[in-house]
């Protein structure tokens, strides 16, 4: 009598294939997962440091009467490691004769294209230069009120929140007139206006100061020629060394001005002046 021979147990090609596909789809669910909740824990902490740099920037108001001057960053080989940068003189601009000895003035070299004073404000992480980094290690920038206030007798050229002496001279009734903070870039927007009033994030003659992280985007795109070529038109509104910035949430690629995840944090007037009233800075 013969025998059948039962064939050997085992997968199909086809079998093998379709569980290939399944473990690659869990797997890719899994990265993608995994990578949303990175950067979400990123962006997360890169808030966090904005505000305890925020705080840390009206404790030193509050501790010297004044705001800080933004550090400057040029090349590798010209900047000031993280201290405030000032021009020694009272007006104008001082491109390539900067120095960090605080001045009593308070005219800075970077209003609008400085970095956060990591050195003088006491702040950690900082990189290698002394620069402040948010979690992608791309530096925080800052930018503070750089022209003669309003609404008060300061006259110009007197620059006030940067300076001890002109905030006990002229006293709470000046209004910063630069810093503005818009919700698009369209317009487009200039460096003096949001073009509209609906466009203005935050009512003008409020920002004292501004801190900005360029988001973990930021590497690809250094300055506002970058950003512009990549299709951030706000971002590139962000970079560009003027005193309007673009302020939303964040964007994907296919928005209609482009990939957006700048943070921002700020400084309103009245809080700096209610602070420094009630740390007896001010009358």
């Amino acid at each position: 009598m013969t025998r059948r021979r039962t064939p050997a147990g085992g997968f199909t090609l086809t079998e093998l294939a379709v569980v290939m596909v399944i473990i690659a789809l869990v797997l890719a669910t899994a990265m993608y997962t995994l990578s949303a909740q990175t950067d979400q824990r990123d962006f997360d902490e890169t808030r966090t440091r904005l505000q305890q740099a925020r705080d840390l920037v009206v404790a030193f108001a509050l501790a010297n009467g004044r705001l800080p001057c933004p550090a400057r960053y040029t090349s590798s080989a010209s900047h000031s490691q993280g201290l405030e940068s000032f021009c020694s003189a009272a007006s104008g601009t001082c491109s390539g004769s900067e120095t960090t000895t605080v001045q009593s003035h308070g005219n800075c070299s970077n209003y609008y294209n400085g970095y956060l004073p990591a050195a003088s404000i006491g702040f950690q992480p900082t990189d290698s230069s002394g620069f402040a980094v948010d979690a992608w290690n791309n530096r925080i920038r800052y930018v503070v009120s750089g022209t003669t206030p309003t609404g008060c007798s300061a006259t110009s050229p007197t620059l006030v929140f940067t300076s001890t002496t002109n905030m006990k001279t002229y006293g709470v009734a000046c209004q910063p007139a630069d810093l503005l903070l818009c919700r698009s870039a369209s317009g487009p927007i200039t460096a003096s206006s949001c073009v509209t009033a609906t466009n203005q994030a935050v009512a003008s003659n409020v920002v004292v100061a501004v801190l900005l992280s360029v988001g973990k985007n930021g590497s690809s795109a250094a300055d506002a020629t970058a950003a512009t070529a990549l299709g951030r038109v706000d971002e590139a509104a962000n970079l560009d060394g003027n005193a309007s910035f673009v302020v939303h949430t964040p964007t994907g690629s296919d928005a209609a001005n482009g990939e957006y995840d700048d943070q921002f944090a700020w400084i309103t007037a009245g809080e700096l002046y209610n602070r420094l009233v009630a740390a007896g800075q001010l009358p």
